[in-house]
């Protein structure tokens, strides 16, 4: 009965739409649970998975921001 309960939230987050602000956690969350589960220590592994997953989110946008920065052309001479 587990495994079903366990399967069915796992599908359901997977197919529905995530706020912006929730972005890493989950996913995270999910992996670090099930790897958690096998070492014996299912909520620890949810709340690092969680924190992890958000940093990984955050260093992806800081990447991706930095490189939108470096391709817009910058004005040299100051006129539009």
């Amino acid at each position: 009965m587990k495994k079903l309960m366990l399967c069915a939230v796992v599908a359901g987050l997977m197919l529905s739409s995530v706020a912006a602000e929730a972005k890493g956690c989950i996913k995270g969350a999910i992996i670090g649970g099930i790897a958690g589960h096998y070492a014996g220590h299912g909520k620890v592994g949810v709340v690092a998975g969680c924190v992890i997953g958000r940093h990984e989110a955050n260093k992806a946008d800081a990447e991706r921001a930095q490189q939108s920065r470096q391709a817009q052309p910058s004005n040299q001479n100051g006129r539009i």
